[in-house]
Order: C-alpha cells, then sequence, then structure tokens
C-alpha cells in the first residue's frame, strides 16, 4: 500500500508512478487527516509512505498520523521524500517512529522535485518545473523496482550540518515560521472555495464568497499553489514569486 500525503502535487506524482511499477494502490493521507479516519490499516504488501520534506523532515501532520494509526499485514516500510534539494537528517526521525511503530524499516529515498515552498524561496517557472519532474522520472523508478523486488535501500551519509537541519532549524521553523496568520486572497478571487477542498487540515473557511484561514496550517502550499487563479499571497513574501502545481505529466 502507498500512503501518500502530497501539498503540491509532486509526491502525488511520485507515488502515481511508483503504483504502476509496482502494481500497488495508493492512499491519500490527505484525505484521511482531512476526514479525521483513524484506526488500522491493513496491507499484504510493503507499506511505503511518499510524501514532502518539510524543514529537513517528513511533516509534522504526517508523522503524527502514522504514530496514531495501526499498521498490519506487512511490516515492511519505505519511505520516499520528495525536496526541492535535500532531505538533512529526515532518515534518523523516520527510523525512530519505526521502531514505536514495530515497522520494519526497509529504506529511505529522496526524489528532487520542483521547489514550491515560496513562503522562502523562488519557485521555478513552469517550463524548469517541467524538465526537473521528467529528470526525475529515472531515478523514482530506480527506487520503484527496489520496492518491486523487497531490496533495502542504501543509506545516504550523514553529515553532522544535515542532523542541525533536521534537529535544530526544523524545531526553529515549525515554532516560529509555520502560521496561518499572513495569508490572505487577493481581488482575484471569485470564492471557487477550491482552496478549502485542498487543505487537509479544514484550515479554510469560506465567508462572503473569500477564503479566512485558522489556527491550523502546516504550510503544505497546497491553497496558494493549487489556487487557480493565483489569487492567495503570504504577506508579502509571495508577490511576483512563480508557483507550480503539480498534476501529473504537466503543470499548472
Amino acid at each position: 500500500m502507498i500512503l501518500c500525503f502530497s501539498g503540491t502535487g509532486n509526491s502525488l506524482y511520485a507515488a502515481k508512478f511508483i503504483a504502476k511499477i509496482i502494481d500497488d494502490k495508493i492512499v491519500s493521507i490527505n484525505e484521511l487527516i482531512k476526514t479525521n479516519s483513524k484506526g488500522k490499516i491493513l496491507s499484504d504488501k510493503p507499506f511505503v509512505f511518499v510524501c514532502p520534506t518539510y524543514a529537513w523532515r517528513i511533516p509534522n501532520v504526517v508523522d503524527k498520523y502514522i504514530k496514531q494509526s495501526v499498521f498490519e499485514g506487512n511490516n515492511k516500510a519505505y519511505f520516499i521524500l520528495t525536496c526541492g534539494g535535500e532531505t538533512g537528517n529526515a532518515i534518523y526521525y523516520i527510523k525512530k517512529t519505526c521502531i514505536e511503530k514495530e515497522l520494519d524499516f526497509m529504506g529511505f529515498s529522496s526524489v528532487v522535485m520542483p521547489e514550491n515552498y515560496i513562503l522562502m524561496f523562488d519557485a521555478p517557472d513552469k517550463i524548469k518545473a517541467k524538465e526537473i519532474i521528467q529528470k526525475s522520472a529515472s531515478h523514482i523508478k530506480n527506487i520503484a523496482e527496489n520496492i518491486k523486488e523487497g531490496k533495502i535501500t542504501p543509506q545516504p551519509k550523514i553529515k553532522f550540518s544535515d542532523k542541525l537541519k533536521s534537529g535544530i532549524i526544523n524545531k526553529v521553523f515549525y515554532k516560529f515560521i509555520i502560521n496561518a496568520k499572513g495569508f490572505y486572497s487577493t481581488n482575484d478571487c471569485i470564492g471557487c472555495e477550491k482552496c478549502t477542498a485542498l487543505c487537509p487540515l479544514n484550515n479554510i473557511k469560506i465567508k462572503n464568497k473569500k477564503p479566512f484561514w485558522g489556527s491550523r496550517c502546516t504550510h503544505c502550499m497546497s491553497c496558494i499553489c493549487g489556487c487557480p487563479h493565483s489569487a492567495i499571497e503570504y504577506k508579502n513574501k509571495t508577490e511576483g514569486r512563480s508557483r507550480n502545481y503539480n498534476i501529473g505529466d504537466h503543470i499548472q
């Protein structure tokens, strides 16, 4: 079973690619969290977790969901993290979670995809983003083939700087950066409510045909990058920046 969390489509793209090769189904962690679905998850095949990298670790909401769930059937687990550049020491925390959940850690792989955290970084234009996605195909295929053959993925070498990024810097990121107070809609907003549908934490409500953000947010970027009219901004940090939403073989 492939369990996927995706904010801007990059991880879902990787999950769909892997699903075709290993002939397995995808279960959306976004929907499980959104509908508050908890309980046992049964799979005869290995569990394959696919998600983005947030501050050099798996997203807190994903880690929390895994820890609150019960996994039965096959206890093998693979983790694939999409990222804009690197994943730091994410593997250390993934292993800790696997030990806690009695999952047999089979390996960790990272896949470089277009940067979409436009609150802090510039995203590539659509042409460059497509090139990055196409370039990732062979790597994702190799990952999928290893999973299909039941191989243990070689572990990445971890530097001291990686430990700092996934440790102290990750904690600072969540404490001081993650909040929804800076989001707002512009006059281009038509009240289509797509942002409410995309938000995995049900943090966006529509009032008078305009979105309003609550206190729950994980900065998944689904609302700002998935808006069909580019009508959502964050403070003064995102104005003029490219935003991409991966919907398969092309960029929206």
